[in-house]
């Protein structure tokens, strides 16, 4: 699983590390994320919904948020939220 500490940067750098993470991900992988920031914390959770991904989750701080996410490839027919 590839991690990324995103905690040092503030909105929309996390999102942008994010969203090119995801594109060079292959359907299954697992990526680790780390942020700090309340624009970011805000932010994220519903784009990564938008898109589908599987989201867990695995820690939260007074600082910071740490996710794990899985990219998934789904069909027309099988849309899964977590």
């Amino acid at each position: 699983m590839k991690i990324i500490d995103l905690t040092a940067h503030h909105c929309p750098y996390p999102l942008v590390q994010i969203k090119l993470a995801l594109k060079k991900m292959q359907p299954g992988e697992l990526l680790g994320i780390s942020i700090s920031d309340s624009g970011s914390r805000r932010d994220v959770p519903p784009f990564l919904k938008k898109l589908v991904i599987r989201l867990r989750l695995l820690m939260i701080t007074q600082k910071s948020y740490r996710w794990s996410l899985r990219k998934v490839t789904l069909s027309k027919f099988n849309y899964v939220y977590s």
